[in-house]
């Protein structure tokens, strides 16, 4: 079967950066929705649409088309009581950059700790980097209505519904952190 809109593609990957330094080995490999619905980066799914099972390549992202350039307007320093304890860098936490209430959130990394200062930086930590992907597909299978619907995929190495109505817009309430993937 070939890669096109609404099928399922899993795929073993190695991310390292432009100097071919390891950066992510994929232990467990991608398994994404291909077809636009923002569940890997876009050059990916261009480098693979209409491939099959079998097909290997390598692509490098320039920053634009992965994570973006380095923002040294998003690093903030903040008291260090305003932060829950206990407080380790790496650390990571959803709140607003300076300035406009009506931007979405945006999750902080804590990326250095003193006696009473912490920094954060909203930048995500590949931000800035051109990106090199080594991609072997392993599987492609049609995705389900499912899975159309919600835009992405279910099951093994995909996301999990736990509620029985299919009502899934009360799933991070009461989630006082939550976890967001890299890519």
């Amino acid at each position: 079967m070939k890669i096109a809109k609404n099928t399922v593609v899993t795929v073993r990957y190695t991310l390292s950066d432009a100097q071919n330094n390891l950066l992510e080995d994929g232990r467990e490999p991608m398994v994404y929705l291909h077809g636009g619905y923002e569940n890997t980066l876009p050059k990916i799914e261009e480098a693979l649409d209409g491939k099959e099972a079998g097909f290997s390549t390598t692509i490098q992202v320039e920053p634009d088309d992965a994570f973006g350039e380095y923002d040294p307007a998003l690093v903030k320093v903040e008291s260090r009581n305003r932060l829950p304890t206990p407080l380790e860098v790496g650390m990571q936490f959803e709140g607003m950059s300076d300035g406009d209430e009506e931007e979405e959130a945006m999750l902080f990394t804590v990326t250095d700790i003193t006696d009473d200062k912490v920094v954060l930086d909203g930048n995500h930590p590949l931000a800035g980097m051109a990106l090199r992907f080594s991609l072997d597909v392993a599987e492609v299978r049609p995705a389900t209505d499912d899975e159309i619907m919600h835009e992405h995929v279910h099951g093994a190495h995909g996301h999990h519904h736990d509620d029985e109505d299919g009502d899934e817009d009360d799933e991070d309430e009461g989630d006082e952190y939550r976890s967001h993937p890299i890519h």
